[in-house]
């Protein structure tokens, strides 16, 4: 494999080798065996898996030997959007899934955390753990369709956890211990959990956070928990200082008691895991959206849908193969932490990190990768940035040898990005992929028979139909359109907990274009099959009648060395007239002068047009972002058009809440009118 830097050109390409022990090959040689199908390339088969919906999906289902109570009759019964009714009558689980590799002689797990604390576990000892985690959920009383709620980090107890409750039929949440009181509240207050899991408190950046105040206040507020699993992540003879001894102590007013994480997984391996048979669509787990406005949106995904399509996206769009290890760095608080766990169901070898990627330093992450032999590390595009602005060389700070595949996501990877890692990390299959909580899956990924293009994803995702349209819902090529999906997917929501008539589920994807699924990015379908993620749909810039994609922008102002990150808002309302400034983070100790001033604007005269230069260049100490990393575009966009800052942005769910102050204040010293 090679590399070359021409944009026009492929900047990698697969060798043969690595095109014929492919999955997706092996995939192609079995629909020709044992379909009669044959595919010229990945092209026809796209189609053809979209064209076919139901015929894609059998021959998917039988090929990766997908484990059921009852033959699988006819996959698609009903297509409508949303609705659709997906393989009636079959009764599988996720966790039996999981564990057809039980057998397997590589380990299940390998996990280290920030502190250098290390651990193994084998696929036997997951099993065994799952199994007794299960029997005493069991005791509590949790039964089929009981919620239970996880306040966890990035740990083999999270997922031990997770397929627990799947297991016995309870439906799984969980929030990421590093969020707030109120944003815990917002998401586990709709669900009504029976049972809490939860770790005493967690690391980060070299600190250790202890959580067991909060979880006392979470409990109080949750009355309907009535039980508490405890996890020591930090000091277990504190924890139980703290709250008595386990079982016999009420930790909050409203009576649940806690138990020992030990004592809850204490069992003997030759109890048999029980797991339950249940429907196709039997809800799986609850995921939110962002939560920045208003009240989260807790998405109802199913066993099935997930099932289908998290096989799918590891086999066939990672490339994940038995006894691969599998990294995708990740905060429970971000569905890549769902898709991360997802390598167990083709029997990948899951490498937790837990901690701060960077601390002490940008190499911390790539030695975990390379000590323990990952082949496939993915991270949120924000860290490969990182990685590039800060000047680590990761060839140099470990052995990256059993590395090939880098994946990303979470926002746009700039073509720079793409080519840092070609000339740093290695000649790697660059595997970029966009899709989203709310259907739990990928609209675009890579595979590796096809080349891949310095700042594009290279295909979309089998039995995906995706397009771009315009608004008058005409299909786009090679030009910038709103990303719809035409088609259902397995993944998509069954509905939003407590949401009347699927009004909420409608309004959020089907309110644009009547049928079809509006994810709210924009995208732009290269002639030749791939695609480009410009940013979010609601945050882009329309000037003067010419719309554009906000990061394409962010690729030019902040390729200059003196600036570390970037946002932009297009103010433009109805009745005002359009105002456009730009906000920068510089490096330390560099002022925003008039000279970096004139060099930025020229930079996005070049790089756009002349239309898209701000009109006013303002130095800012961080720009606001999500707990998963995204800029908070639309968040700062209402709030620079006058509505209250409670109503724009819940801190809660910030990675730097204390970066709102500005904002706040730059409103108002616009005299932007509140309300």
């Amino acid at each position: 494999m090679n590399h070359v830097v021409d944009s026009a050109a492929p900047a990698w390409f697969p060798d043969a080798d690595l095109i014929e022990s492919s999955r997706i090959m092996h995939f192609m040689r079995w629909l020709r065996a044992e379909r009669s199908l044959a595919f010229d390339d990945y092209d026809a088969l796209w189609r053809w898996s979209v064209d076919d919906v139901d015929a894609f999906w059998c021959a998917f289902w039988d090929w990766s030997g997908i484990r059921s109570d009852a033959p699988r009759g006819r996959a698609l019964v009903d297509a409508a959007m949303p609705g659709a009714a997906w393989f009636p009558g079959v009764r599988l689980n996720y966790v039996e899934q999981v564990f057809r590799h039980a057998t397997s002689a590589w380990p299940a797990i390998v996990y280290r955390n920030e502190a250098g604390e290390q651990g193994e576990m084998s696929w036997a000892e997951l099993q065994r753990q799952v199994a007794a985690l299960a029997a005493s959920l069991r005791r509590m009383g949790v039964a089929r369709g009981d919620r239970v709620a996880a306040f966890m980090a990035n740990t083999p107890q999270t997922v031990v956890a997770f397929l627990a409750v799947a297991s016995i039929g309870a439906i799984w949440s969980v929030c990421s211990p590093d969020m707030g009181q109120l944003a815990v509240l917002d998401r586990f207050r709709q669900i009504e959990p029976k049972v809490m899991i939860a770790g005493d408190g967690y690391r980060y950046g070299g600190n250790g956070y202890d959580r067991i105040e909060l979880i006392r206040a979470l409990l109080r507020q949750l009355p309907t928990v009535e039980h508490l699993v405890l996890v020591p992540n930090l000091d277990r003879e504190r924890t139980v200082s703290a709250l008595g001894r386990p079982a016999d102590a009420n930790v909050a007013a409203g009576g649940a008691r806690w138990v020992d994480w030990v004592d809850a997984i204490a069992g003997n391996a030759d109890v048999p895991l029980d797991v339950e048979s249940l429907p196709f669509d039997h809800p799986l787990w609850i995921v939110y959206s962002s939560g920045t406005t208003g009240l989260p949106k807790p998405i109802v995904h199913s066993h099935g849908g997930v099932v289908l399509e998290h096989v799918k996206t590891a086999a066939l769009h990672l490339d994940l193969h038995p006894g691969d290890r599998f990294n995708w760095y990740a905060s429970t608080g971000w569905i890549m932490w769902n898709c991360q766990v997802a390598g167990l169901l083709v029997g990948a070898t899951l490498c937790l990190y837990d901690g701060n990627p960077s601390y002490p330093d940008f190499s911390a992450l790539w030695r975990f990768v390379g000590e323990e032999k990952v082949t496939f590390f993915g991270a949120g595009a924000a860290y490969f940035q990182g990685c590039l602005k800060s000047g680590v060389e990761p060839r140099e700070a470990a052995d990256l040898s059993a590395l090939r595949v880098i994946g990303s996501t979470g926002s746009p990877l700039p073509p720079e990005a793409y080519r840092w890692i070609l000339d740093h990390v290695g000649p790697v299959w660059i595997d970029v992929i966009s899709g989203g909580t709310d259907f739990a899956g990928c609209f675009l990924a890579g595979v590796p028979t096809l080349p891949v293009y310095l700042g594009e994803m290279q295909c979309r995702c089998l039995g995906a139909r995706v397009e771009a349209l315009n608004e008058a819902g005409q299909p786009l090529i090679d030009e910038v359109g709103e990303l719809v999906c035409t088609a259902p997917m397995p993944s998509m929501p069954l509905y939003f907990w407590n949401d009347e008539d699927n009004r909420r589920y409608r309004e959020s994807y089907f309110d644009m274009y009547p049928g079809i699924w509006r994810h709210g990015d924009w995208i732009r379908i290269t002639p030749r099959g791939g695609a480009v993620i410009y940013g979010r749909s609601d945050a882009t810039i329309n000037r003067h009648g010419i719309r554009m994609g906000t990061s394409e922008l962010y690729r030019a102002v902040e390729d200059l060395p003196e600036v570390l990150d970037s946002l932009v808002v297009d103010l433009e309302y109805l009745g005002r007239d359009s105002y456009m400034p730009l906000f920068v983070v510089l490096r330390p100790d560099t002022p925003l002068s008039a000279e970096l001033v004139d060099e930025i604007r020229a930079r996005i005269r070049q790089a756009l047009s002349a239309r898209h230069v701000p009109n006013d260049i303002f130095q800012v100490g961080a720009i606001p972002r999500t707990l998963s990393g995204k800029k908070m575009e639309l968040p700062i966009k209402k709030l620079l058009l006058g509505q209250p800052l409670e109503k724009v942005a819940n801190p809660d769910t910030m990675a730097n809440p204390e970066s709102l102050a500005w904002f706040a204040r730059f409103a108002r010293e616009r005299g932007v009118e509140q309300g």
